[in-house]
């Protein structure tokens, strides 16, 4: 087990290794920031100045291996806005962040995995075809035109709630329920599938044969392997919790970590983006990496096939 673990971890590190030196990349490639926070009437004695002064002027390879030798040490960069450490910068406001994404994860589980596994045991009943066309609509329609329409109703139309900002507990509502129908609508279509395959195999049709009653079918073999799949699309979701509010902050104009990113993406704040970005890959990888070994808890077989392995 202890060899797995290790194995798992290894195979993390290198993941987001990899992520990182895309972005490094990706960003220096894109543009100079230079130009950018001086602004392209400056002198360019000006422009010289600053990429010495931020190490620009180097060859990319030698930023590369100075960027990861600094990280090392546990120097992640200063934002090239105010001078302030990025990680400073981000952790501001990952706590408005963390305000929007948990609430809608939370609304995520109680409506999708109820609804999913309703509409499996109810297959092809009226009440199945209407959660799963409202599981495809929510599942096809984009963040940004969901967020936009209910806008649209609740905040001009009706006028019951604010269209942005975060003054108020009322402000953070139409950012969670985008954020929420959205993923509520994702783990209802995976937990349906989910159901309805385990619902089909010979065990749960003997299991019913030998007299169990259909509660203790449902409970006892049905939901824990049907929870496997289930929580694979759990992980990835709770994984992209901030990259997929990148979208909902800047349309409710919620100051949080998602619309940081876009605000230093368009700045060229090149330590802050990456920030984000290794924060956004460490969430990746751990809730991965949570939910793998979280199917040992689950599935008695996989941890005993692990031990044997290990």
């Amino acid at each position: 087990m202890l060899r797995y673990l290790l194995s798992r971890l290894g195979r993390a590190l290198v993941t987001l290794v990899l992520i990182v030196s895309a972005a490094f990349i990706v960003l220096r490639l894109s543009g100079d920031p230079a130009i950018t926070i001086l602004g392209p009437e400056a002198p360019p004695e000006a422009y010289a100045a600053f990429r010495a002064a931020w190490g620009l002027d180097q060859p990319i390879w030698m930023q590369y291996l100075k960027y990861f030798g600094a990280i090392a040490q546990g120097d992640l960069g200063n934002s090239m806005r105010d001078g302030r450490t990025a990680l400073e910068v981000v952790g501001e406001r990952v706590p408005m962040t963390l305000a929007i994404t948990l609430p809608a994860f939370a609304l995520n589980l109680l409506i999708g995995l109820p609804a999913g596994i309703f509409a499996a045991l109810n297959r092809n009943t009226w009440a199945d075809r209407a959660i799963m066309a409202g599981s495809v609509m929510g599942f096809t329609v984009p963040s940004f035109v969901m967020g936009l329409v209910l806008a649209l109703i609740f905040a001009v139309k009706l006028r019951w709630l604010p269209s942005g900002g975060s003054d108020t507990i009322s402000h953070a509502i139409l950012p969670v329920v985008t954020m929420g129908v959205i993923g509520a609508a994702v783990i209802a279509r995976f937990t349906r599938s989910a159901m309805l395959e385990v619902l089909g195999q010979p065990y749960v049709r003997t299991a019913s044969a030998k007299g169990l009653v259909w509660r203790e079918v449902i409970v006892g073999h049905v939901l824990p392997n049907a929870a496997i799949p289930t929580l694979t699309i759990i992980g990835f979701m709770v994984g992209s919790l901030v990259a997929g509010a990148v979208v909902v902050e800047s349309i409710f104009s919620w100051p949080g970590v998602g619309r940081l990113l876009v605000t230093a993406v368009a700045n060229r704040d090149l330590a802050v983006v990456q920030v984000i970005i290794l924060m956004i890959g460490t969430t990746m990888v751990g809730a991965n990496l949570a939910v793998d070994l979280a199917y040992g808890w689950v599935d008695p077989r996989l941890r005993t096939a692990r031990l044997k392995t290990a």
